[in-house]
């Protein structure tokens, strides 16, 4: 099977998993960010359950030489926690809690033509944009 194929696929399970889990939808996450009295744990139960799913993939993956579709893994070239890095992860939060969409539930709800995934798609692009425009630090050296 080809990288494309293998990330189609991909895709279309993460996307049916957004579909069937509710977070698709925006206000199922608003609903998980509201502090008052309508508070909804759906966001936390699929987090849950993707955080053990994928240690449980780690485990399996632990024992291979290779992934399936490429004759290396891939790790991070940078782990360090910096200042772009939580620039980032801020921006992503309040973007995330405003709108209640991140990019995978938008590109699904663009899929059904929610009107709000309609306008979240193109800021989200444009933030794409501007990051590959910033200038990146250098690579880390190797000792």
């Amino acid at each position: 099977m080809s990288k494309p194929i293998a990330a189609l696929i991909g895709g279309i399970v993460f996307g049916t998993g957004l579909s069937v889990s509710g977070m698709s939808d925006p206000e199922v996450v608003l609903g998980f960010l509201t502090v008052d009295g309508g508070w909804n744990p759906a966001l936390l139960l699929v987090m849950a359950s993707a955080v053990t799913v994928t240690a449980l993939g780690y485990l399996a993956i632990g024992r291979r030489s290779a992934p399936l579709f490429d004759t290396r893994f891939h790790p991070p070239a940078r782990t360090a926690i910096d200042g772009r890095l939580l620039l980032g992860a801020i921006i992503f939060g309040i973007g995330w809690g405003v709108a209640g969409y991140c990019p995978g539930p938008a590109i699904v709800g663009a899929f059904t033509l929610d009107p709000r995934a309609l306008v979240f798609l193109p800021g989200f692009i444009v933030g794409m944009l501007a990051f590959e425009g910033l200038p990146k630090p250098a690579p880390p050296q190797i000792q």
